[in-house]
């Protein structure tokens, strides 16, 4: 049975992640900042008959957390297959260029890409111990440069500063560990799971929860055929499922 960590997968994208890959048969170690939430969404999930999942807590703003969920996730698995970088903020909103204070970047920053970053060093052991690793870092579509410098683009006027900036951080990293791992049998990418109606965004997004994280797990399940290094987004790109940088 293959196992997966996804972070921030108490509610929403991450909960959703999480109950499709226990539906195809993996064992989900389910994420979470607070121990409570964490067990409230295990128990949701085990009274739909899907007990092959456990809370795991983690706050990946926290080096010693990273560190404290590390050493538990060692003593219940040698092997990790699937590490699912989900947890993210947005920040306070607005956010321009000039007005917004250094501290909110700091935040937004320390969440969406330090955090990636320091769990994903953290438990690379782990996935270097499985045939098939898939590290799945879960971006947006604002995270593209070079859609942001179209002035065609249907987000074009969209420029949350701290988020975006925090984003493109994260597939830049994407796009170096992938190239780092490209002779392994890992599987990197960026995926984008579209403009997604949940608390993030106050439920404006047009895309359904299931479907978004559909798009993530599409990703974690990757064959040894497919491929890294990419920017998976249907909404950017719906013809090619690739989205530009």
């Amino acid at each position: 049975m293959k196992t997966v960590l996804i972070t921030g997968a108490n509610k929403s994208i991450g909960f959703e992640t999480a109950r499709q890959l226990l539906q195809q048969g993996y064992y989900v170690y389910l994420g979470s900042r607070d121990m409570q939430k964490g067990q409230q969404a295990v128990s949701l999930l085990q009274a739909e008959g899907l007990t092959q999942v456990e809370s795991i807590v983690i706050d990946v703003d926290n080096p010693d957390s990273i560190k404290a969920a590390r050493e538990v996730l060692g003593q219940k698995t040698s092997v990790l297959d699937v590490l699912i970088n989900n947890a993210g903020i947005s920040g306070s909103l607005p956010q321009t260029a000039l007005e917004t204070e250094i501290g909110a970047f700091r935040q937004v920053l320390e969440t969406n890409f330090f955090g990636v970053i320091e769990v994903t060093q953290a438990f690379i052991d782990l996935l270097r111990q499985s045939t098939e690793p898939r590290i799945v870092n879960v971006t947006s579509g604002l995270g593209s440069l070079t859609l942001h410098s179209d002035p065609a683009w249907k987000y074009f006027a969209v420029k949350p500063t701290a988020y975006v900036a925090s984003k493109a951080a994260l597939n830049a990293y994407t796009i170096v560990l992938a190239h780092n791992l490209q002779d392994t049998p890992f599987k990197v990418n960026a995926v984008d799971p579209g403009y997604t109606a949940t608390d993030f965004n106050h439920h404006s997004g047009p895309g359904t929860v299931p479907d978004a994280a559909a798009r993530v797990v599409k990703a974690a399940t990757l064959g040894p055929d497919g491929p890294t290094g990419q920017f998976f987004s249907d909404d950017n790109a719906p013809e090619t499922g690739i989205s530009p940088w």
